[in-house]
């Protein structure tokens, strides 16, 4: 990846990081539609390291105040819904981490098994595309169904332990199938359980915080820490910081409809990119 690239990929990051359209989808998509290669992922890790860090800037007196509580609810018996808010995380954490690496080795086996069907043999890339436009347009769809029925009634302090695993461990099938989105799973899962949208937004990004972090640690010793990935970090920060905000003011008011539509169009126009790329090679 040369500077502009890695703007241009940290831009893509920032922006699509915290909104429900999947991060994960647009990195693989730019890439593929400008002949850019592989991006690598030490890339991708390194881009969402940048949106890790807008989450800690930004809910810094939040993070704060958890871990205080969370704290004090261990050692001190003193129980407060910051201190069960944190619990919550840190357990639905490790459930998440778990039911990722099981699903992540199985989505490996269904790419490569489909890729072998169609005569492909590693060569992936060609599967992936049309299985992140199909992921796009039903998740697009299941958001859209999920948000307009679901009720309103419980907000980011009444969310419990079963809610918050739950919307852990959906985590999963973002981290396995890119197009699902990790935002986009966690507010829809949350939605279903009749947490208002702001309060939805608020604990899915409370909850990515750990599992990139626990990821860039693992990894943290294949990084190649050159200039375009450095420009990278620091552009899906600073974007990533500002859709943050826009997105919490947002759902105050509006609903993931206009989302739900763009995950759509952009499945369909996937798909005949995709098309068009096997008929006439470009």
């Amino acid at each position: 990846m040369n500077i502009i690239q890695g703007i241009i990929l940290g831009i893509v990051q920032g922006l699509t990081e915290f909104l429900p359209v999947s991060s994960s989808a647009h990195l693989n998509i730019f890439p593929w539609i400008f002949n850019w290669g592989e991006m690598g992922d030490s890339f991708d890790l390194a881009l969402h390291v940048g949106t890790l860090i807008a989450l800690i800037v930004f809910f810094f007196k939040d993070w704060i105040n958890l871990f205080k509580a969370g704290y004090k609810q261990a050692i001190k018996k003193e129980k407060t819904t910051e201190g069960r808010i944190f619990w919550c995380i840190v357990i639905s954490t490790i459930v998440a981490g778990i039911a990722s690496l099981v699903l992540d080795k199985i989505s490996e086996k269904i790419i490569e098994f489909i890729a072998n069907m169609c005569g492909l043999g590693e060569n992936t890339l060609p599967v992936e595309m049309p299985i992140i436009a199909i992921a796009l347009i039903v998740m697009g769809i299941v958001l859209y169904i999920v948000d307009k029925k679901s009720k309103s009634d419980k907000k980011y302090s009444d969310i419990t332990f079963k809610q918050s695993v739950l919307i852990a461990a959906s985590q999963a099938l973002a981290a396995a199938f890119p197009g699902v989105s990790r935002s986009g799973i966690t507010m829809t899962v949350a939605r279903a359980q009749g947490i208002d949208r702001e309060s939805s937004a608020r604990f899915s990004f409370l909850l990515s915080a750990p599992i990139i972090a626990a990821a860039a640690l693992v990894k943290i010793t294949h990084f190649t820490f050159d200039l375009s990935l450095l420009v990278g970090i620091l552009a899906s920060f600073i974007v990533g910081f500002f859709v943050i905000k826009f997105l919490l003011n947002y759902l105050k008011k509006g609903s993931y409809k206009v989302f739900a539509i763009y995950r759509i169009v952009l499945g369909v126009i996937v798909i005949a990119l995709w098309i068009l790329k096997l008929i006439f090679h470009f």
